[in-house]
């Protein structure tokens, strides 16, 4: 949890210089331009983590490796990152900024769990219905679970909305079991 709130203290840092400048589309795409370096050559990770290598020597590879991608305010925080030791946090640093971004413009990424695997126009139509009931741009991310035997459970912050049948299910037969049975006399 520490590490995800000192991602987001940096994640805003970069934001707010982004936004004063008029960056924002430069940085969000030198973001990507990192993220796609990182999943190309993930042997860079650990090279940035490693203890045994020093500053100067990860600032240049960075700079070699992403001069001609990223724009130069963010290779400037990258070399931040790397005197303050932060580098191992990127990844994270990354996540956060495009949850800021997306928080900023008004948009709400949700966990979404069904029954079974929807098809396109499901999932749009449940962005649809999710952005109508709570006011908000919805980013639904859809995972499947055949136990929850149909409806959907979403998730969003430290909220659940439980609309499954196996809850309404389980639901019922706590409201039967608790109202027992008649006593013929």
């Amino acid at each position: 949890m520490k590490n995800v709130t000192v991602a987001r203290s940096y994640a805003e840092a970069l934001y707010d210089v982004a936004d004063k400048k008029g960056l924002q589309s430069r940085i969000e795409a030198s973001m990507l331009a990192l993220e796609t370096t990182l999943n190309e050559v993930p042997l860079l990770i650990d090279f940035l983590a490693s203890p045994t290598i020093d500053a100067a020597r990860k600032k240049e590879t960075l700079r070699k490796a992403l001069k001609d991608q990223v724009d130069p305010i963010f290779l400037n925080f990258l070399m931040v990152l790397v005197d303050k030791r932060r580098q191992r946090l990127l990844v994270t640093i990354g996540e956060q900024y495009r949850t800021l971004l997306d928080e900023r413009q008004g948009k709400l990424h949700v966990q979404v769990t069904v029954a079974r695997q929807p098809d396109e126009r499901a999932r749009v139509e449940l962005a649809q219905q999710l952005s109508q009931a709570l006011s908000r741009d919805v980013v639904p991310h859809v995972s499947v679970n055949p136990e929850i035997l149909g409806g959907v459970i979403v998730r969003y912050g430290d909220r659940v909305l439980d609309g499954s049948l196996r809850r309404r299910l389980i639901s019922m037969r706590r409201r039967l079991v608790e109202a027992g049975l008649p006593t013929n006399r």
